[in-house]
């Protein structure tokens, strides 16, 4: 029930987990011959503890003081050709066991701290502004898996919340796979620019009728579509269509490319990703999962829960 892009996936699932101790007799052969051989040895069980394909580079950074006693810290950095990002490690002194840890800080709120890092400044918004507890959905207007979990928020548990929460979506279009997803969010952008509404709606049409714009014939067809259909709910909401077209026809990227970015920084790999006040929810996941998780985050915020109907 998840659309995911094609890099890195299994490896950032994989790496808060594990341990991994080298056979003793490869160990200390490859070591005495210096530390080329111990990096070889290190890329090798890394590669073979994270099953990484053959296309993802794995760099061994340089063996430095760690805070731990008996044992050195070291960076190792994999890039394909989309993505680079560190891990950091610890090496035995007796060079017979690496270890990958995660240090948590317990003196700050993980989801709070999570939630400061996107950027929500100047976007639609459906529900509360002042509402204590904040869903942003990653969303990309053609995947199918999108479609029906903004059918499940809006507008069922969006009305069944009432003013208890607010939310907002921002940009993740996977156009290695959905040719007019980057289109699409270009267009609702330049709507939002003038008219809250105006997005929502465009939004409601694009999800609900993704076959209107699919069955179009080639890209520029679809694209034409897609800008018949923001020039309309342009008309409809009484937009300064000509404003609103020059913005269309001029299509920066710019904003939607920061949301992506953003989203790959925290973590998101797939639409829909939603954050629940910094909760993850990772796909079109069932009603009662989502409506689970609004309650807890209005339980954490003091706020009296809905009355749910069986």
């Amino acid at each position: 029930m998840i659309v995911r892009r094609a890099f890195l996936v299994l490896l950032l699932i994989c790496l808060g987990c594990s341990a991994q101790a080298p056979p003793s007799s490869t160990t200390s052969s490859s070591t005495s011959n210096g530390s080329s051989d111990l990096t070889k040895v290190i890329e090798r069980h890394v590669r073979a503890q994270y099953q990484l394909p053959p296309d993802v580079k794995v760099t061994v950074g340089p063996l430095r003081a760690s805070e731990f006693p008996n044992y050195d810290a070291l960076t190792v950095t994999f890039s394909s050709s989309t993505k680079k990002q560190d891990f950091e490690f610890l090496l035995a002194h007796d060079h017979k066991t690496l270890l990958r840890m995660t240090k948590l800080d317990l003196g700050a709120d993980p989801y709070a701290e999570l939630m400061k890092k996107i950027d929500v400044s100047g976007r639609p918004t459906r529900g509360n502004k002042d509402a204590k507890v904040t869903v942003v959905n990653y969303d990309d207007f053609e995947c199918p898996f999108c479609a029906r979990m903004h059918s499940t928020i809006f507008p069922g548990l969006f009305k069944e919340y009432g003013d208890r929460v607010l939310f907002i979506y921002k940009d993740f279009p996977l156009e290695e796979i959905h040719p007019w997803a980057v289109h699409a969010a270009v267009d609702a952008n330049c709507l939002a620019a003038q008219n809250n509404d105006a997005y929502w709606d465009y939004a409601d049409y694009l999800h609900g009728n993704q076959n209107t714009v699919s069955d179009a014939k080639g890209r520029d067809g679809q694209n034409a579509e897609l800008d018949k259909l923001a020039t309309l709910q342009g008309q409809k909401h009484n937009l300064d269509v000509p404003k609103l077209q020059a913005c269309v026809k001029l299509q920066d990227e710019r904003a939607v490319r920061a949301s992506m970015h953003e989203a790959d920084t925290i973590g998101v790999e797939a639409t829909p990703t939603m954050y629940v006040n910094g909760q993850k929810l990772d796909g079109a996941v069932p009603e009662d999962e989502v409506r689970l998780a609004l309650d807890q985050a209005l339980k954490d915020a003091g706020v009296a829960l809905p009355e749910h109907k069986n």
